[in-house]
């Protein structure tokens, strides 16, 4: 079938964004603690909230919207990802719009819509009014409020940050696109596989006219695979120009580093608070990449379009956020900053051994399937390690 033909397909799909996809995950949301909140307010984008907030909350008390991919549910996208159960770790408040199908016909966020993606107008209002919602219901500090996508509801993250910046203190983008660089079903397309490069300027311009802010603007961490085949990777350089462009940022990274055995980049202000970060994960498809945190504790589990990576994009986008400085102990008390919970395994150091086994090996794709080394060796030397294998 020819191109033309293809797209003419695609153009009788309900507001479709380019792709038909399975209805994964559904039969996991009977495990979600996610809750329906329903009168949440004005809703011209016709869209699900699902809301959930532990019993301890830390103060001042914070709030992350999280917004899923095409063919996901906002619970199947919540236990993939694992942000409830950062959010009863660390104590803040979660909401997850959800897309419907009547709305998309693979109930992905319309994230290049012109009437779902202007200030005060569509999806971009329905979740606009879901926040305001949550910060009243529950005394949300204004200026901890958060949001990350994936995919096409990483597209809508940059949609809410450009045309509510005054309302957030920082995003993450996961596989997604830039604000402003397509208004129909062809530019859509077009900057998923292509993602043609673009003047920093013109980046920049088009998030301001999307308001009448002008600063300070929300600080930004963006996440790609370099094996993403549904959206080009260079998306992730188009996003992180225009929000360089916005926080008057040079183009040079000024610090790069490895994390997990990933390259990361990052841009600060004078006083030396990071403004913007870029992971680039090597060999990495579309999706959000999972592993163990920093605590040895792992959010989430692989799925559709989630992937084992070695490393916990929601535990780091959640860090950036300044949200993992604080958590309830046992009997619900606030411990110190950074204290953490005991593992519940009976060497609780030995994740750390496995860990420090595989980061002696050659680098290597971090997907188990691409990797070339010997796990019986890696384990064994992490039990040596641990203290558990003479």
């Amino acid at each position: 079938m020819s191109l033309a033909k293809n797209l003419a397909l695609l153009r009788h799909l309900p507001k479709v964004d380019g792709l038909r996809l399975a209805e994964f995950g559904r039969s996991a949301d009977v495990s979600s603690p996610l809750e329906e909140v329903t009168g949440f307010g004005d809703n011209p984008g016709n869209l699900r909230m699902f809301a959930f907030v532990p019993a301890q909350l830390q103060k001042p008390r914070a709030l992350v919207v999280v917004l899923h991919g095409c063919g996901q549910t906002a619970a199947a996208y919540d236990l993939g990802a694992g942000w409830s159960t950062l959010a009863k770790h660390y104590g803040f408040a979660l909401v997850m719009p959800e897309q419907q199908r009547v709305n998309n016909g693979n109930t992905c966020f319309n994230w290049f819509n012109p009437e779902d993606t202007a200030r005060d107008g569509g999806e971009a209002r329905s979740i606009r009014e879901m926040i305001a919602h949550m910060a009243e219901a529950h005394r949300i500090d204004p200026k901890r409020v958060f949001i990350t996508g994936l995919s096409a509801g990483g597209g809508m993250t940059s949609v809410m940050l450009a045309t509510y910046p005054e309302v957030f203190a920082a995003g993450a983008i996961i596989a997604g696109l830039p604000y402003g660089i397509a208004s129909n079903l062809r530019e859509a397309l077009d900057g998923m596989f292509h993602s043609p490069q673009r003047p920093e300027r013109e980046l920049g311009d088009f998030v301001r006219r999307a308001s009448n802010h002008r600063g300070p603007w929300p600080k930004m961490s963006v996440w790609h695979g370099s094996a993403d085949r549904t959206v080009n990777p260079g998306n992730a350089s188009e996003i992180v120009k225009q929000w360089l462009d916005l926080h008057d940022l040079p183009a040079v990274p000024m610090a790069e580093t490895i994390v997990d055995g990933y390259p990361r980049q990052a841009w600060w202000n004078k006083d030396g608070e990071t403004l913007v970060e870029s992971y680039a994960i090597t060999d990495m498809a579309h999706g959000t990449p999972l592993g163990l945190a920093d605590n040895d504790q792992r959010y989430g589990i692989e799925g559709a379009f989630l992937i084992e990576a070695g490393i916990s994009s929601s535990y780091h986008i959640a860090k950036f956020f300044g949200l993992t400085g604080w958590i309830p102990d046992a009997a619900g008390k606030k411990a110190g900053p950074g204290t953490l919970k005991p593992a519940l395994s009976p060497a609780p150091h030995l994740a750390r051994s496995i860990r420090a086994a595989v980061a002696e090996e050659p680098a290597e794709p971090k997907r188990e399937a691409a990797r070339g080394f010997d796990l019986g060796q890696i384990i064994t030397r992490a039990l040596t390690a641990a203290g558990l294998m003479k």
